[in-house]
């Protein structure tokens, strides 16, 4: 058996689902890639883009085109945001990564992005039916992924919303896709989102704090 077979081959049975090797291996590094976002780790970034190589096979197997494409862009903003990281790793006055929240720019861009980017890749779904059973679902999480990694490469606190909304849908969908364990995942990926939120949030005042009167 190869690499690639072992990977799609079933781990074991839960719920009366079926979870595949990489299904469960690649969530689990997600929720690394996350935790380690939490910390303002640099690692978070490399782990991910293991994470999205791992969870190509995953949603091949499911024959969720859309979801590969996802983990394809996922694997290239990794990359970016590594690079975005390595260069910002000293923004913050303790030599940590800086974060903050965005700007009503920042923000009305992020969200134009969003919704014109759902539509555009919605509505590629929706023409080619091969490419996605749940096309707007699909492309919900698509863009709503490519948006939250983007605001997490510029440190924007906004990255962490992003992922709760990415949630909203995702815990159905993997359900409904027979990925049971990403299901199972999202579901942990709210309880971390919250508490990154927490910390990213009393992170983005500690200067504020600091130069306060006692």
């Amino acid at each position: 058996m190869n690499a690639l077979s072992w990977l799609n081959a079933e781990a074991f049975t839960a719920f009366g689902q079926t979870i595949i090797w990489s299904d469960m291996i690649g969530n689990l590094m997600g929720l690394l890639a996350l935790a380690l976002g939490w910390r303002r780790s640099i690692w978070t970034w490399p782990t991910q883009l293991l994470s999205g190589a791992i969870l190509v096979t995953a949603y091949a197997s499911a024959q969720l085109a859309g979801g590969v494409g996802k983990q394809f862009l996922v694997i290239l903003v990794a990359l970016w945001g590594w690079q975005q990281w390595t260069r910002g790793r000293h923004g913050a006055p303790d030599g940590s990564i800086a974060v903050r929240f965005a700007t009503w720019k920042e923000r009305g861009f992020l969200a134009g992005g969003a919704v014109v980017g759902t539509l555009a890749v919605g509505g590629l779904f929706t023409l080619y039916p091969a490419l996605s059973w749940s096309p707007w679902a699909d492309a919900y999480i698509f863009v709503g992924t490519l948006i939250a990694m983007i605001a997490q490469a510029r440190g924007l606190i906004e990255f962490w919303f992003a992922w709760l909304l990415v949630d909203l849908v995702g815990v159905p969908l993997a359900f409904s896709s027979g990925l049971a364990f990403s299901g199972l995942v999202y579901v942990v990926y709210f309880a971390l989102v919250l508490w990154g939120l927490r910390e990213w949030w009393l992170r983005s005042r500690t200067p504020v704090l600091e130069g306060a009167p006692a």
